[in-house]
């Protein structure tokens, strides 16, 4: 079945990851997208998904659905990021299985890995040491979700896949004062200083830690990348009892170094310091992502045109909250 005639279930469509996949695929010519708001469909509720897929027998599904935020937001919200996250993973990919989903692409995240792993962080490093306490209860999700797709592929022949995203920016973001991740925080943050004439702006931790950041189009064209590979191809360059690809950038950058290209990016002039009675989180924080390049993907967009672009949908996005 071609692209452009499959029924596609993007679950999470209105999020950031899921609208820039939604994005390219409607690019691409894709004539039969599925989507349903949180309001419509419940992903959580087990009967509800049931019954979604039931009715609708998608071909394909991104997997892109899930109660995201920063480290301020996964400290008060742990309960909240491992139980909707679980429910989300379990429920879709269950009912994908049921009612025989060709392929399944499930989105994870960088902080499945341990706290401490080598860097850059391969695709092996999984389970192999402890995970970073501000984030953990939603990487078990994750790390669940990975496992549902390997399990139902080992007993059930099934066709379902996973890439892990390092961090990711870009149109669709959330800028939330308090639950954002560090771009869109940053971005806000420098923007309203830039507008109240501040004269400092205090930045969370100690600006050492190094973090990787991928653009989020580029990511949702790693996404239709590996959903397009042949099962013959993933499976050879994955293994039954790993199967999920990183996709990252390639290079990170220092906390202090971001907030210096974000305040340049915004226009902000005024001092820049660092609150080291704030959590840092992981020393550092880099896929290895050379199974995807090899593979024949690569991101497009770097880090300072990325910034630009994303500060851009800021913009909009503070507008429209007027």
């Amino acid at each position: 079945m071609s692209e452009r005639s499959a029924k596609i279930f993007i679950a999470g469509h209105q999020g950031m990851v899921g609208s820039a996949i939604a994005r390219l695929l409607q690019k691409n010519g894709c004539e039969n997208i599925v989507t349903r708001s949180r309001r419509e469909l419940d992903l959580t509720r087990q009967s509800d998904v049931q019954q979604f897929f039931r009715k609708e027998k998608p071909n394909q599904v991104y997997l892109a659905a899930a109660t995201v935020g920063g480290i301020h937001a996964n400290n008060t919200f742990p309960a909240d990021f491992i139980y909707n996250n679980l429910m989300i993973a379990a429920n879709i990919i269950q009912a994908a299985h049921q009612y025989d989903t060709e392929r399944l692409l499930f989105l994870g995240s960088s902080c499945i890995y341990p706290k401490l792993a080598p860097q850059p962080m391969q695709e092996d490093a999984l389970l192999t040491g402890k995970l970073e306490p501000t984030n953990e209860p939603y990487a078990i999700a994750k790390i669940a979700g990975i496992k549902l797709c390997e399990s139902f592929n080992r007993q059930y022949g099934a066709d379902f896949r996973s890439v892990m995203p390092t961090n990711l920016y870009g149109p669709g973001d959330n800028y939330h004062r308090e639950n954002s991740h560090v771009i869109p925080a940053l971005l806000r943050r420098f923007h309203e200083a830039k507008t109240n004439n501040d004269p400092e702006v205090m930045v969370w931790g100690s600006g050492n830690p190094r973090r990787e950041f991928l653009y989020v189009d580029d990511l949702a064209s790693a996404s239709v990348h590996v959903m397009h590979l042949d099962k013959a191809s993933y499976d050879a360059h994955t293994s039954p009892m790993q199967q999920h690809i990183n996709v990252g950038a390639g290079k990170d950058i220092p906390i202090k170094e971001l907030a210096t290209l974000v305040a340049d990016t915004v226009g902000y002039n005024g001092t820049i310091s660092f609150d080291a009675s704030k959590p840092d989180g992981a020393p550092r924080k880099l896929m290895d992502s050379t199974l995807i390049q090899s593979l024949g993907w690569k991101p497009a967009i770097g880090i300072e045109e990325g910034l630009k672009l994303a500060y851009q949908d800021f913009i909009i996005s503070a507008n429209r909250s007027r």
